[in-house]
């Protein structure tokens, strides 16, 4: 079976911070990512040519982070078989709120998983991608069970 690969994508380098937090996941469990940074409104074409080819370049999970009038989740997915992980971003004005009902409100018949607005989210969408991978590999699987162990044992030894 082929490497799993997951592509992280990005409305702007403004979220490189927050989607790093994906990235920094995905590698501790030894899943090979790509970033990009993919506007649905400023790069619409690019975005869609690359959403269309993202399966026969082997991505198996895309993220996609935006802030605002949060397309780039949606767009994404509207052109792919891909399953697709918003983001939200945490906006000035209205604190990611905007972001998230953009990302969480997607027409029937085009799916979007939508993560909690910021670093949080990030984290959670790279865990489900790997989750979504942990499917059909076992190692991923075994990993997950593993680290979700050491979040138990975490938990418990603070009330000790």
């Amino acid at each position: 079976m082929a490497k799993s690969k997951v592509a992280i994508m990005m409305g702007s380098d403004s979220d490189l911070k927050v989607m790093n937090e994906a990235a920094i996941i995905l590698d501790k469990f030894g899943v090979s990512c790509e970033i990009k940074i993919l506007s649905a409104h400023r790069t619409p074409k690019d975005t869609i040519k690359y959403a269309t080819r993202a399966k026969a370049r082997g991505i198996d999970v895309i993220i996609a982070g935006a802030g605002g009038a949060a397309h780039l989740a949606g767009v994404v997915a509207a052109h792919t078989l891909v399953p697709v992980i918003g983001v939200p971003m945490t906006t000035e004005h209205l604190k990611g709120i905007d972001s998230l009902l953009s990302t969480v409100q997607m027409p029937s018949g085009i799916p979007v998983a939508c993560m909690a607005i910021g670093k949080a989210g990030a984290k959670n969408a790279a865990l489900f991608a790997l989750e979504i991978l942990g499917a059909r590999d076992k190692k991923i699987h075994k990993r997950l069970e593993q680290y979700r162990k050491k979040l138990t044992k975490s938990v418990r030894a603070k009330n000790k």
